[in-house]
């Protein structure tokens, strides 16, 4: 495996993270509309930033579900996809640590995905929008790649907007593990370990659907 691949998506995964983060603590915890324009925005150009940096690189992951959704699509193997995983679980304890840096450990947990509906009902939000995102990510990327650095952070945005009420809108593994580590707070975690990789196991089964191989 390439390191400056794992090195990109250790970097792409902190960016996303990290500016994802940074926006909730910018609201001060304000409830509401204005959390649901800044926190949105956070992630949404945190992840147009990582994929400007590292996205020629690595292919732009940074997050475990769209690479299961790249494995089962042929785009990387096994093992590439186990490194990308660990970079990408890296790269989100280390934006992390950054937050805890300027602030403290409670203030890391609030920055933590958390179910505002049942558990049930976060999950399938978890699965259904995270199968939307990784349908459009290999879409994009395969039909349409000059214009996947604008289509994929704004179908982030948009999940953030219609998700943060019911799931708090992780659709990545790793973007909830790493704050779930360094605060030490697990409440819910589960729903974010399984959720994501189910819904990406339904955006490739979509993709693949609308989208056929084409004859050699």
């Amino acid at each position: 495996m390439d390191t400056r691949k794992l090195l990109a998506e250790v970097v792409g995964t902190f960016i996303l993270v990290g500016m994802g983060s940074m926006a909730i603590l910018a609201t001060g915890g304000m409830p509401g509309s204005p959390a649901l324009v800044v926190i949105p925005f956070g992630f949404g150009l945190g992840l147009l930033a990582a994929i400007a940096v590292g996205g020629h690189v690595s292919g732009g992951h940074f997050n475990p579900a769209v690479t299961l959704g790249a494995l089962l699509d042929g785009r990387i193997d096994l093992m590439g996809a186990i490194g990308y995983v660990v970079a990408q679980v890296i790269g989100a304890i280390a934006a992390s640590t950054m937050i805890l840096a300027l602030s403290s450990q409670a203030v890391v947990a609030g920055t933590k995905n958390m179910p505002g509906v049942s558990n049930g009902g976060a999950f399938l939000t978890e699965v259904v929008l995270t199968a939307i995102f990784v349908a459009v990510i290999l879409t994009v990327t395969k039909k349409d790649a000059g214009h996947a650095i604008i289509v994929i952070p704004l179908t982030l945005l948009a999940i953030h907007v219609v998700g943060i009420p019911f799931s708090g809108a992780s659709v990545n593994p790793a973007r909830a593990l790493g704050p779930a580590i360094v605060s030490l707070d697990f409440a819910a975690i589960w729903i974010y370990l399984t959720a994501p990789f189910v819904g990406a196991v339904m955006g490739w089964l979509v993709f693949r659907t609308l989208s056929p191989e084409e004859p050699a």
